[in-house]
């Protein structure tokens, strides 16, 4: 056992070298118990155990006092005063060597285990803040090189590719059909007019099964839409086998009813397969089968019709049904002119087409998406010279009178003779544009400018023209007619059988002589038939014979008359009373009539009086070109000669007196050259005059081809004549005359 050492004399005061301990200063601490100083119970045992000499307590001496040099010093000196002054001095305790508890009776004090000194927290190592700074660069560094090489990409590489896919797939390309003008009749009334319908279309890409959902969804499409547009189910599902077309017209100008119809039904297939249940079945399309993926959805839950959609278009209508129709024309499926002026005026009554693209996502426009659009230029509106009224009177007529003569077909023609507008252009029979499923194709044309045919008789005007004209005979010129005539080794004759007639010139013409009509031809060549035959081929081109007429019409014919040189044996005489090498149109044969009625000058006829542009400016159709044929006093004289025709109870053309006017006119009754080129088969009756005499204002012809019961032009063609030109004369309310016909003599007595 050690033996406790004396304390130390750290405790004494400052500079004294006495072993007196001085009292603990203020503030000093103690030790804590179980570090130096044992408990209260175990400073007990240790006291039984080692039981040291505590010293004798010396008394203090008092101690010098001293100056204070500061009051810090000061403060510090009064708390150790004030504890040596309050407590009693202790004995002082015998040091323990550190770290070893004093030793204990074993009895009393279990063993405690070994104390360990505290260990100092070693300090958190931080990461250098630089290195990492350099490893976040680089990883975003590399992260910003991959986005920005995939936008170079997109933006500049397969830009153009990309673009162009993503409109294929989305966008819808529709053309825009340009509104067709109309046709209108000399007062505005619509004969040809554009309404609203619809075009049914469809994307054949969104037919795929991949887009529906279904294998067949054309052939379910198909048997949806056949019975509502009218078109074969073979032929729909054809045209929506075609995945890589992204447009397909199924069936065009359809009507409202038929659109509406389609939309419904499209709308209920849609709400039926937006089904919860429906919607579940197409989230497993194309998924494997272990995960309950579906190859196709049900029927139920199918819409075979999300790409079929509408756009609206026109539909060519005809008001008045077939009232000018062989000359108003019709247009084809596609809405295109194909026959009539609705072929001959198509550029102008179709305007230039638009088209337009927008986006659509499942058959829906996206609104939001944009689109272009490049409007349709409407047509412009063709306005005729057709009187509607005098139209459907002329067309009434030649019906009536085809149908009671058995003819094949007929035609009228009515013309304004100062104009040379034409008014009227019926023909018969007709046909239906706005049905022409019940048309023949023989009767969709119009055959007063399609046909030509011997005019006959009517032609005799033109032969006594050119021998007035020039002054080789005057209307009372005495003629003998005998009751044949041979020329060219061939006999000709009149339509009757007669002894001589004793007639003059007027008379050759009232009494529609052949022989006479012959004879007095002859006289333009003195004797030389090639010359008289030149000059009345040089009258008949200046009539308009074998010209065209100026209308540009489709179809239409100039006609034919052979050159005086090419005529052979009997065509050298035929041909002055309207048979053999001439043929004319129905227009031109009115057209001849026309140039007496204006005082011998030619008025190039005209059936278009205008046209307004898209931009609504009008523009006149310029007068036609005029042509002095003959003379005035020619013009005069013959007029005068075609009264007998009509007045002269000898004349042939009674039947077309209209009362309280003065009529001229000439009947025609000719052989129809037969179908095959060869021969004649038939007879070709007309009429034309003009009205009134004294002061003529319209020509109307008539011109039946074929008819059976009946042949002659006055019996057949002079009513119709009378009744077309009695309603014209009232409708255009045209003045009776202020005169008597002159009625030249039509015979003279040998």
């Amino acid at each position: 056992m050690t033996t406790p050492r004396q304390p130390s004399g750290s405790g004494s005061g400052s500079g004294s070298g006495s072993g007196r301990r001085q009292p603990p200063r203020a503030g000093a601490a103690r030790p804590a118990a179980g570090r130096g100083q044992p408990a209260k119970g175990q400073s007990a045992a240790r006291g039984q155990a080692a039981k040291p000499q505590a010293p004798k307590p010396q008394p203090a001496k008092p101690q010098p006092a001293k100056a204070q040099p500061a009051r810090s010093q000061s403060a510090k000196a009064q708390p150790a005063k004030s504890a040596a002054v309050g407590r009693t001095p202790r004995a002082p305790q015998q040091r323990r060597p550190e770290g070893r508890p004093p030793a204990r009776s074993q009895a009393a004090v279990r063993p405690r285990p070994k104390s360990r000194l505290p260990q100092r927290p070693r300090p958190l190592k931080l990461a250098e803040p630089k290195r990492r700074l350099r490893v976040i660069t680089v990883a975003l560094s590399l992260v910003f090189s991959v986005f920005a090489g995939r936008l170079v990409q997109l933006q500049l590489v397969d830009a153009d590719a990309l673009a162009a896919d993503a409109n294929t797939n989305r966008y819808q390309n529709i053309p825009i059909t340009a509104e067709r003008g109309s046709i209108t009749s000399s007062d505005g009334v619509a004969l040809a007019a554009t309404v609203d319908a619809y075009d049914i279309t469809a994307d054949p890409a969104m037919f795929t099964p991949a887009a529906t959902g279904i294998p067949d969804a054309p052939e379910q499409a198909a048997a949806l839409l056949s019975p509502i547009i009218g078109v074969a189910k073979d032929r729909i599902a054809a045209d929506l086998h075609t995945p890589k077309t992204r447009y397909k017209r199924l069936a065009s100008q359809q009507t409202p009813a038929a659109k509406n119809q389609i939309s419904d039904l499209k709308s209920s297939l849609e709400k039926q397969a937006g089904s919860r249940a429906c919607q579940a079945q197409k989230k497993l399309l194309g998924k494997p089968a272990d995960q309950g993926g579906r190859t196709r959805v049900d029927n139920e839950c199918a819409n075979p019709l999300a790409g079929v959609f509408n756009r609206e278009t026109q539909k060519r209508i005809y008001p008045a049904d077939g009232l000018a129709a062989n000359l108003v024309g019709f247009v084809n499926g596609e809405g295109e002119g194909a026959g009539g002026l609705e072929l001959q005026y198509q550029k102008q009554l179709a305007g230039k087409d638009g088209h337009s693209s927008y986006a659509q996502a499942g058959g829906r426009l996206v609104p939001t998406a944009g689109g272009s659009m490049d409007p349709a230029v409407p047509g412009s509106d063709v306005k005729l010279t057709i009187n509607r009224d005098v139209q459907w009177a002329a067309q009434r007529a030649i019906t009536d009178q085809v149908a009671n003569s058995g003819a094949e077909k007929g035609y009228v023609v009515v013309q304004d003779v100062k104009t040379g507008q034409v008014i009227a252009m019926a023909s018969a029979p007709g046909f239906n544009p706005n049905d022409l499923s019940l048309a023949k194709q023989s009767q969709m044309g119009n055959p007063a400018l399609v046909d030509a045919y011997e005019p006959g008789s009517t032609a005799k005007l033109m032969s006594l023209a050119a021998v007035l004209d020039s002054g080789k005979a005057n209307w009372d010129t005495r003629v003998t007619v005998p009751n044949r005539l041979v020329r060219a080794g061939q006999q000709f004759k009149d339509d009757v059988e007669h002894g001589d007639w004793y007639l003059t010139l007027a008379g050759v013409l009232a009494k529609s002589s052949n022989i006479g009509t012959i004879e007095a031809v002859e006289t333009l060549g003195d004797g030389d038939q090639l010359k008289a035959n030149q000059i009345l081929d040089g009258y008949m081109r200046k009539f308009g014979v074998a010209q065209p007429t100026g209308l540009n019409f489709p179809g239409e014919t100039p006609g034919m008359l052979k050159k005086p040189e090419d005529l052979v044996a009997s065509e050298k005489y035929n041909i002055s009373f309207g048979q053999g090498p001439l043929q004319m149109n129905a227009l031109q044969a009115t057209s001849v009539y026309s140039t007496i009625a204006n005082g011998g000058v030619r008025v190039a006829p005209s059936i278009v009086q205008g046209i307004t542009g898209p931009d609504g400016k009008y523009t006149a159709t310029p007068p036609g070109e005029q042509t002095r044929v003959v003379s005035e006093e020619t013009a005069k004289t013959l007029t005068s000669m075609l009264e007998s025709v009509v007045d002269d109870e000898q004349g042939t053309g009674g039947k077309a007196a209209i009362p309280g006017y003065r009529v001229a006119g000439k009947t025609g009754t000719a052989n129809r050259g037969a179908a095959d080129g060869k021969g004649y088969d038939g007879y070709t009756a007309s009429f034309i005059g003009f009205a009134p005499a004294d002061a003529p204002r319209y020509t109307v012809s008539c011109t039946l081809q074929g008819p059976v019961n009946g042949h002659f032009g006055g019996q057949l063609c002079g009513p119709v004549f009378k009744q077309v030109m009695e309603f014209t004369l009232k409708t255009m309310q045209v003045p009776p005359s202020g005169s008597q016909a002159p009625n030249l003599p039509v015979e003279w007595k040998p």
